[in-house]
């Protein structure tokens, strides 16, 4: 069955199952589930009752669809993303970008925890991606089935939209919630960076350092669909004073960080 085919099937078990016309996508990542207990949740889903969907193999990713209410609008979220460490295929890690936009979002708005390489920057600060570098070995709008859902050889020089990046600021501003400005590097993993690969990212021009995000960007890039994204900086990765790294940790990080990624996914609802 063609990927095409398998994305129509399950936007068709959803929309039959009331997930009807969504106004905004949200994924949601590692450890950035808290925003659900916002959403007046109308219906949800496991993945794995969901025709053709990936399932989620990390820990601390719930792995649900929902579908409710969010500040006057319509959002349809995922609670637990999925990554190309895991085995995924690019098609499927982006599967639900492309259901999302067929279920008709009109705006995709993107959470991630990253690891923090600008060194003015402090771990529990938030990033706003202004720009990415992908640096993952495989690209999901290669092969002939990325075709079915717009131009492959998609405009990249603006990845991220513009207007929405404009709110964004603008509801850190009105909150005080201090909103880095960056760009965002994304790697394989699922093993960490040694301290010459900390010091070649931000070589190369890279503030925050992750394991997802690119492949869902390009992938909404491609459809038309504009997209925002913010980096909860869970880590610092200083290269000099480089210490073992804490998954606990960094989940505590993201869990404190996430309040206000919260107050400022729910204000640019407002804003849209």
């Amino acid at each position: 069955m063609q990927m095409i085919e398998k994305v129509s099937a399950a936007v068709k078990f959803l929309k039959e199952k009331g997930f009807d016309n969504p106004d905004v996508g949200i994924i949601l990542g590692t450890g950035l589930g808290a925003l659900t207990e916002e959403i007046e949740i109308i219906h949800e889903f496991v993945y794995a009752n969901i025709p053709h969907f990936p399932i989620a193999t990390v820990e601390f990713h719930k792995g649900k669809l929902i579908y409710g209410r969010l500040n006057n609008k319509t959002v349809v979220a995922m609670q637990g993303r999925f990554h190309y460490y895991e085995g995924h295929s690019m098609g499927q890690v982006v599967f639900p970008v492309r259901v999302m936009q067929m279920l008709g979002i009109k705006k995709l708005i993107i959470s991630n925890a990253g690891g923090c390489m600008n060194l003015d920057w402090k771990k529990g600060e938030l990033m706003l991606l202004e720009d990415h570098i992908n640096l993952q070995p495989d690209n999901p709008l290669r092969g002939h089935e990325a075709s079915a859902f717009g131009q492959i050889f998609t405009d990249m020089s603006q990845p991220y939209d513009p207007e929405m990046n404009e709110r964004l600021l603008e509801a850190a501003n009105e909150n005080e919630i201090k909103l880095n400005k960056g760009t965002y590097v994304s790697v394989v993993g699922p093993s960490l960076e040694t301290r010459a690969e900390y010091r070649f990212l931000r070589m190369i021009g890279a503030d925050v350092v992750g394991m997802s995000t690119v492949p869902e960007v390009i992938a909404a890039n491609q459809m038309g669909l504009p997209v925002s994204a913010i980096s909860v900086l869970t880590d610092e990765c200083d290269p000099d004073n480089l210490q073992p790294i804490d998954i606990e940790d960094i989940i505590a990080t993201a869990k404190t960080a996430e309040k206000k990624l919260v107050v400022l996914i729910k204000a640019l609802l407002q804003k849209l």
